[in-house]
């Protein structure tokens, strides 16, 4: 079955080619109306936006410059906002989605507003998406539950077409991640929100290339223009279960994988607290930090 779009999100579409504007092509899909390019239905129903052609895409690095600060001095784990937009009470939500992570989504301007979930996957954060008041646009590469698929580094639409962007788990399996985040800047609103997680010490996985550190989430954001407001090591996903999940026991049921690192992760803290006993001064996010299975960063253009 093909997916119905309404006209706010036709009229966002763009060729991923040419930039210029796609406007439907009857039940066939899409048709670029510059290049003549068209785009159509999956047989599942998703609408296939993916390169047709190789495209340059050309990026400056100002070398010599130091990495500003964006006034995030600890990097510590996320607490839940103090005054969350949305309550988000009595639906289910996906298990990685926490309630830190929840309490700092934006809650849709008006009725227009759109999101983009980018790296959707089967499209399994449109009920948090929707429940926020957003119009849901879900974009991947390869998901047969997808409403667009398309490429992150090429992504088919507008400028400023979207209020609220979020990624999850997507940036570590992107080839070129400041193509991507340059292309996130590009297609958010002023003012708009950017939420997101990456990989960090997690083991390889599904084809992943680029792991980021915190300051290499930090310096991702920064290059694409956006303003960091928090860069947070995931407290409880560390090093040990991760490795624990998806390298060393795959296939084990979670929590059986979860419970063998439990002595360890248990003596990691204590020997952190006898350090801190020694040193007063040691920051125990420095623990966290560098050991911590990804990091979720909160931004806004």
């Amino acid at each position: 079955m093909k997916n119905q779009f309404s006209d706010n999100i036709w009229n966002v579409l763009a060729c991923p080619c040419c930039c210029r504007r796609l406007v439907r092509n009857g039940d066939d899909g899409a048709l670029c109306a510059h290049c003549q390019t068209a785009y159509a239905y999956t047989d599942s129903g998703s609408l296939d936006l993916r390169l047709k052609k190789q495209r340059t895409y050309g990026l400056q690095f100002q070398l010599g410059v130091h990495l500003p600060p964006d006034d995030l001095t600890t990097f510590g784990p996320l607490r839940t906002h103090p005054s969350p937009e949305v309550a988000f009470s009595g639906i289910k939500v996906p298990y990685h989605l926490t309630a830190e992570i929840l309490s700092h989504f934006p809650k849709a301007r008006g009725k227009g507003s759109l999101v983009l979930d980018l790296g959707c996957g089967d499209a399994i954060h449109r009920t948090v998406c929707e429940y926020a008041g957003f119009e849901y646009a879900g974009l991947d590469y390869d998901s047969s539950g997808a409403p667009f698929l398309g490429d992150a580094h090429a992504l088919p639409f507008a400028d400023s077409s979207f209020e609220f962007i979020l990624s999850i788990a997507v940036l570590e399996h992107i080839r070129f991640p400041f193509v991507m985040m340059r292309e996130a800047h590009r297609v958010l609103q002023p003012g708009g929100h950017f939420i997101g997680t990456v990989a960090f010490l997690e083991p390889f996985h599904l084809d992943s290339y680029y792991h980021h550190s915190h300051l290499g989430t930090l310096n991702s954001l920064q290059y694409a223009g956006f303003k960091a407001h928090q860069i947070a090591p995931h407290e409880e996903w560390t090093v040990l279960k991760a490795q624990a999940v998806m390298a060393l026991f795959p296939g084990m049921p979670r929590r059986f994988s979860e419970m063998l690192v439990v002595p360890l992760q248990a003596f990691h803290r204590l020997w952190w607290q006898a350090r801190r006993l020694k040193n007063p001064k040691l920051d125990l996010n420095e623990r966290i930090r560098n050991t911590s299975g990804s990091f979720a960063f909160i931004a806004t253009r």
